[in-house]
């Protein structure tokens, strides 16, 4: 039997659920007549488009309680009617084996929402109908909306509405959310089943055997009353399944329901030779699959558009050139774009040179260097690279082609503990580390979110490149550069290795709704690129100003030149660069690029009179690999914690010192 604590680490597990059930009160900003729509269903089913199309601008994009998984929520009226509508991560079950799972149920069954809008793919109806019939087993008052009609007619498919409505007891809307039909029907019925606050009627059965025990456990769940504020069915269900939180909240009330959960359970077993879960997974199967058949029809089989380019993105040998592609071609976007943009700021922000301390006064420096020039550092970074870099992100995301590259590269990533997911974290990085470690929460335990933020701050970020580029593409040759990228590939397979002996444990395997290819809204592309944006532009900020601040602080204090005298064993010993360096590699911790800007600051822009080839090609090296910046060591203590934070950034300066010393001592001798 697979039991949670398999999956995810326990004091993390019980957080989440002890947290999930409060976190209403505390971070809701919806008012008490308002009725409360939750929206739930598989991963791709177009939740998130409903949902920015009923609340527009009046949303907050934030996190469930334990930090792992986001949560979006907002308001509208509708005919005078306040509705607050929270947009429930997207799952496949309630299994509660990933944070996705365990925050969507409970809040289903603890926070009772008024209703639940189960959000259907129209073209896998089957599939999606699995989760369906979870819900309601839950007996929650619910709605169903099939959405995606649009795609299921370009495959031959019509689905009789009447029919399903018939076979589930429950209202459904068919709808077309990219285009907002049928959407102002669905609020309607909606807000029609909240306010009569009627509950899913049971019509379904299971077969035979498996009927009868869940409702012989349900009856006598019923005699012992034992009441955890669910319904006493999918409680019933849940003991057979053998759910490790059902089965403690039922102890705690009568340890005979427990007794008798596992007797019925074992009953089952013995018949069906196979455990209950499974047992009860395939009934639910066997059902999908009658309702899905009775309700939709194949009028013709079509070949579409996406079925035939999916030939060329997931063939086992084309597959992997394409998602390279996919990948060269986001960072050639963002970099080309970037640099573009980036000298169209530094041309409007010309008026921006820094002052000398001495004659300006220290208190003007350092408002004026180190305030101001971490903000003028901010919008270089956040406008010119990040933007573009998430415009694109959404488009392949939203289109489809992301769970395409991921799927592609899974193989890859397992050699690291990871699986094919991790990589859109990892792509992440080569823009800036600190939303790519805020999106290792679509990873479905704290060990692969780990070692995904571990992999990240080895990756190259804008900053970074800038530099590789500014260092070594300019004063030694493109070619050198180049390699230090593939130098850089190579110590993030290395030391992912290592982290994964570090971190023992068994990986999860990939599980990715690969839906059909298609054009994304553009509306939704640009509040998802805005909704990302902003909670960065939130946390980089203020530690650039600030760090910047202090910076210059110790710049103006004289703190800094004694501290590079002290590192001169390590900079000028042992990776042979020259003395100021040390300065360099402090500021550079505010920001990777500061190392570049502090470098051009002390000798002009004309570097190779202060540095030789082997120095620059050592400085960059340094500067890719050591200590991440303090936004990103920010994030990573938010995730996981000062100690792991620690651990990271040490394995970051060691590997930097080593690789740089031992790059310095051998090209000393051929260049």
């Amino acid at each position: 039997m697979v039991r949670i604590s398999d999956c995810i680490e326990k004091s993390e597990y019980e957080k989440t659920l002890r947290d999930s059930r409060n976190e209403y009160n505390e971070n809701s900003f919806s008012n008490d007549s308002d009725i409360r729509m939750a929206l739930a269903g598989n991963a791709n089913v177009g939740k998130s488009v409903i949902f920015n199309y009923l609340t527009g601008s009046d949303q907050v994009v934030g996190n469930w309680p334990g930090k792992t998984v986001k949560r979006a929520e907002g308001n509208l009226q509708y005919e005078g009617q306040g509705i607050h509508i929270i947009d429930l991560p997207g799952i496949y079950s309630f299994s509660t084996f990933s944070m996705e799972e365990i925050v969507s149920r409970e809040y289903i069954a603890h926070e009772n929402p008024d209703v639940v809008i189960n959000v259907l793919d129209a073209s896998v109806l089957e599939r999606n109908l699995f989760f369906t019939l979870q819900l309601m087993e839950m007996e929650v008052p619910m709605i169903v909306c099939v959405n995606q009609m649009d795609i299921a007619r370009q495959k031959g498919l019509e689905i009789d509405i009447n029919k399903l409505e018939k076979a589930l007891g429950v209202p459904v809307i068919p709808t077309v959310a990219v285009r907002g039909e049928g959407l102002h029907k669905l609020l309607k019925q909606s807000i029609k089943v909240a306010k009569n606050n009627k509950k899913a009627e049971i019509i379904i059965e299971y077969g035979g055997e498996v009927e009868k025990v869940i409702q012989q456990l349900s009856t006598f769940l019923e005699s012992e009353k034992v009441d955890i504020g669910c319904s006493k069915r999918w409680v019933a269900i849940k003991l057979l399944e053998n759910d490790p939180e059902i089965n403690k909240l039922v102890k705690s009330k009568s340890n005979r329901a427990i007794q008798y959960a596992n007797h019925l359970a074992h009953g089952l077993e013995q018949i069906h030779e196979e455990p209950s879960f499974a047992i009860m997974a395939a009934e639910r199967y066997s059902l999908a699959n009658r309702i899905a058949a009775g309700a939709q029809n194949q009028t013709e089989f079509k070949i579409t558009l996406s079925e035939k380019l999916d030939r060329i993105l997931i063939h086992p040998i084309y597959g992997h050139f394409t998602s390279a592609m996919v990948i060269l071609g986001l960072l050639v976007w963002t970099f080309l774009l970037g640099n573009f943009i980036s000298g169209l700021i530094t041309h409007a922000m010309s008026f921006f040179q820094p002052v000398n301390p001495t004659l300006s006064g220290p208190a003007i420096a350092v408002l004026w260097n180190g305030a101001l020039g971490g903000l003028v550092a901010g919008l270089t970074l956040i406008v010119p690279f990040v933007i573009p870099f998430y415009i694109m992100l959404s488009y392949i995301e939203n289109s489809g082609l992301l769970t395409r590259v991921a799927f592609m590269m899974d193989s890859f990533m397992q050699k690291i503990g990871l699986h094919g997911k991790a990589l859109i974290p990892l792509i992440l990085g080569y823009g800036c580390s600190v939303p790519a470690i805020d999106s290792t929460r679509i990873l479905e335990t704290r060990r692969e979110r780990l070692l995904a933020a571990f992999a990240i701050t080895f990756a190259p970020c804008a900053a970074r490149t800038i530099i590789i580029l500014g260092l070594v593409a300019i004063f030694v040759s493109i070619w050198w550069a180049l390699a230090l990228y593939v130098l850089d590939i190579m110590i993030i397979f290395i030391m992912g290795k290592i982290a994964l002996k570090a971190m023992p444990g068994e990986s999860t395997g990939l599980i990715m709704e690969m839906h059909s290819l298609r054009l994304p809204s553009s509306s939704v592309i640009i509040k998802q690129t805005w909704n990302r944006t902003k909670s960065l532009t939130y946390l980089v900020f203020p530690i650039f100003i600030v760090g910047s601040a202090i910076i210059q602080l110790f710049y103006v204090m004289g703190v800094l030149g004694p501290i590079s005298n002290f590192m001169a064993p390590l900079t000028v010993g042992w990776l042979k660069l020259p003395v100021f360096a040390g300065i360099l590699l402090i500021v550079g911790i505010v920001r990777k690029e500061f190392v570049l800007l502090t470098l051009v600051s002390f000798v002009g822009t004309d570097l190779s009179l202060a540095l030789t080839s082997v120095q620059f090609i050592v400085l960059a090296i340094i500067g890719m690999l050591y200590i991440p910046c303090l936004s990103t060591i920010s994030i990573l203590i938010r995730e996981f914690g000062l100690k792991a934070a620690s651990v990271i950034s040490a394995a970051n300066l060691i590997t930097a010192i080593l690789v740089g010393g031992i790059a310095a001592q051998i090209l000393s001798i051929f260049l």
